[in-house]
This record gives C-alpha cells, structure tokens and sequence, in this order.
C-alpha cells in the first residue's frame, strides 16, 4: 500500500501536534489540574485538552475556519483525543509498533515527496510552528493508525469479479468514462448501536438543530466543527475528492440531484444522521492510457522494535544468501516470509506504477526480468523481491477494470472501518469527565 504524504496535507496529518506559542506576558497562574477523562487504563487530564484544543484554534484560524464558543470546542477535542488514544492503546495492545529507524526512513521518504532534503524539511516543520519532536511523533501515529487499518480491515476486504460485472453493467462500456467526482463535506451525528427511542430522538434533535443552523446561514464549515462526530470534524468535516461509485450509495444518489454549494436534507442510515454540502464537481476521465506494470514477488520479515540484535536484518540476508544458492524463491517465501503473500509463494500479481512505497519501487524498476533484488529496508520491514514480468497496459477496457476494482475496495473498506471503529469504542471502558465540577 502506498503511503504518500503530500506538503499540502501535513496541516490534517499533524492537527493535533501544533503547540501554542508563548505570549510575551507575566508567568500566568497554571490551574490545577484535573482529569477530564478515563480511556481503559489512562486519564486525559484538563491541562493536557486544554493545550490541545489552544493547537487545534492556531490551526483552525490558520486555515481560515470561524471559531466557536471555546466550551463546544473542548468537547469536539476531547471526543478525538478518546478516539485517538483508543486506537493506539488498541494497536500497542496487539503489537503494532514503529521504531525510531523505521520512523527515520518514513520521515526521510516524506522529505523527499516533497522535493526536499531532510534538513530543509525540518527547518519547514519548524517554520510552521511545530516542534520537530512532536511532528515526528504525530507521523509515528499515523503510520501506526495505518497499520491498524490495514491489519484490521484492508487486509480482509475482496472484491469479487460478480461485482466488477455488476459495476460495468451500470455503467456505459462504450465510452471508458470513470464515474463523475465530487468534492464533499459531512456532517456526521452517530447512532449507538441498538440504540433506546431517547437516544435516537436526541441525535435526531441534534442534526435538526445543524440543519437549522446552516439554513439560517452560518458556514457548513463552523457547523461542522462544532457538531459533527466524524473523526474529521475538526476540519470542516471536508472528505475531499471521491468518484461516485466510492461514495455509499445513500450519498452517490443524493449528490446527483445537487449542484455546487447546495446542501443537502438530512440523510439517515445505520451509521447515525448525515447531512452533505456538494462543494464542487468534475467530470470523469477516459481511462485509456499507458501504464507499467509489474510482476513480482517478496519475501518480506517485519522489524521488532524491542529486538537490539537485528535479528530481522540477520534473517533476511541469511535468506538471500539461501537464494544466491539456487534456493526456490516460492519456497523460502511460504515458510519464512511475514507478508500475506506469503500464502502465494510470495506472488504480489501485477503492481502498477506509482502503486507502491517508493523506497519499494526503485528497488524494483530497475531489476532485469526474473532478477533477484538484494535485501533493503523500507518502513514496513526487510524486503527481497523478485521481478518475474513486465507488460504495458493499453487497454480501456482492462485499465477500467482495475480501477473499478481499486474503488471497490476502497468503499467497502471505508465503510468496514466505521463499523470496526463504532465496535472498538463500544468495547473500550470511557469515562467522559469534562462536566464533572
């Protein structure tokens, strides 16, 4: 899976690392502090949210977003930083993990994603206000994140060629043409799972009270911060760029009667109460062109970050130099490899161009067909592979496919993921203490 992070996003990716700057006043008095949440076997305290949420307001006034009354906010804050530990006290608990080394190479690989060497990148970080520490430490989370969803729902998500038809039979074969995109923003107000009448009369007040607020004319973007329970709420609730077919089906239909700027009713499905603003659209792209692809296969061993004795880097030369002696690729892979490949004698099928890490990709464009890499480091571990083939892909028609099967995927990963999300707070032991006197 690639993982790419564009200059442009790191504002979303490290929301919640900026640090409020020191005014040039007296040392001011420091209040006692308080814990204003329990997360299973941790406590949020109140001087912790409280610096938190001063980042999130330099944030919101950086990206041009009116602020709300600072209470609500505190409230929006807390919720993400429950959710937030959640997620990672879940991924410690099962053993996900990132060392500094690897830390090291996704921070570099990022630097030079955006054209810079590491040190201009760091002097950037710093430029914007952010203490390199921290933003080092937001990016180990997001890749940690990552590996949990991949782990926990990517993985398990297949798409069956029942489907491809089905999508193809809905669409105009003719013409090649992917499905229209739309750039959305949501609100999103969340039912418990079997929830009582109240609790469902309560949320139900509450998107009314959104909607009502937005149509009186206060910016979806302020009412999004302010009453939406998405986890990206406290970005104006924006989703960014999907195509249709992407999209849950409750949303695809909607946005096709609307035009830019309009916004939607409320919406209901099992998930909670929705409600959407189109904030544009485009027209989809023929998808005839050319591009590489590749046929490879990996042995991949992951690292422990609790090991000094490398033994990951021990093993996996021990493999190569295993190869190097005729050893069969297909068998070393099913008995030593930690990739799920390892199932397939290592076979990672035909990669596009561009679909991988590049740390991964370099490794293998240059490799001469049925060549044997050396072992390299990449963040997700100790790699070899294997280049079996090449091909230029032509075709519309298969290119299409391929794209279909991608968007599949990711729609139903997306929706995996709020199910799995819902269950892993229903599971965790919270207590929201922010009211307490």
């Amino acid at each position: 899976m690639k993982r790419y992070y564009p200059f442009a996003l790191l504002p979303s990716l490290i929301l919640s690392s900026l640090f409020a700057q020191a005014a040039d006043t007296p040392t001011p008095i420091i209040p006692v502090d308080r814990i204003v949440a329990v997360v299973n076997n941790q406590v949020i305290t109140w001087n912790e949210l409280n610096t938190r949420t001063d980042q999130i307001i330099k944030q919101l006034q950086k990206q041009g977003i009116p602020l709300m009354d600072r209470s609500i906010l505190l409230k929006q804050v807390l919720d993400k930083m429950i959710l937030d530990d959640t997620e990672m006290q879940y991924a410690k608990d099962t053993g996900i993990s990132l060392d500094d080394a690897q830390l090291d190479l996704a921070v570099s690989q990022i630097a030079q994603d955006n054209k810079m060497s590491l040190a201009q990148f760091q002097e950037k970080v710093r430029q914007d206000g952010i203490p390199w520490d921290k933003f080092r430490e937001d990016i180990r989370q997001e890749i940690i994140l990552a590996r949990l969803r991949d782990r926990e729902v990517n993985s398990r998500i297949t798409v069956t060629p029942a489907e491809v038809e089905g999508q193809l039979k809905l669409e105009d074969k003719t013409t090649a043409i992917t499905p229209t995109e739309y750039e959305l923003a949501h609100i999103l107000v969340e039912i418990p799972n079997s929830p009582t009448e109240a609790q469902v009369n309560e949320k139900q007040q509450k998107i009314e009270q959104a909607l009502k607020l937005i149509q009186g004319g206060k910016s979806f973007t302020e009412v999004a911060t302010l009453y939406s329970e998405a986890p990206d709420a406290l970005k104006g609730g924006e989703l960014g760029w999907k195509t249709s077919d992407v999209l849950p089906e409750l949303f695809a239909q909607t946005v096709k009667t609307m035009k830019p700027g309009e916004v939607s009713g409320i919406l209901h499905s099992s998930s909670g109460f929705h409600i959407i603003k189109l904030l544009n659209e485009r027209d989809g792209q023929t998808t005839g062109h050319t591009n590489e692809q590749y046929h490879l296969r990996q042995i991949l061993i992951n690292i422990n970050p609790d090991d000094p004795a490398n033994t990951a880097e021990k093993k996996i030369n021990n493999l190569y130099e295993l190869l190097k002696k005729g050893a069969s690729f297909s068998d070393l892979a099913t008995q030593d490899s930690e990739d799920e490949s390892r199932n397939r004698g290592g076979d990672l099928g035909w990669v596009s161009e561009g679909a991988t890490l590049p740390a991964f990709e370099e490794h293998f464009k240059n490799l001469k067909v049925n060549e044997i890499s050396q072992p390299f480091q990449t963040s997700l571990g100790w790699h070899i592979i294997q280049l079996l083939g090449t091909r230029d892909i032509n075709s519309n028609d298969e290119a299409h496919r391929a794209q279909i099967i991608q968007n599949l995927k990711t729609k139903k990963a997306d929706k995996a993921y709020d199910e799995w999300l819902r269950q892993l707070r229903g599971q965790a032991y919270v207590e929201n203490r922010l009211d307490d006197k």
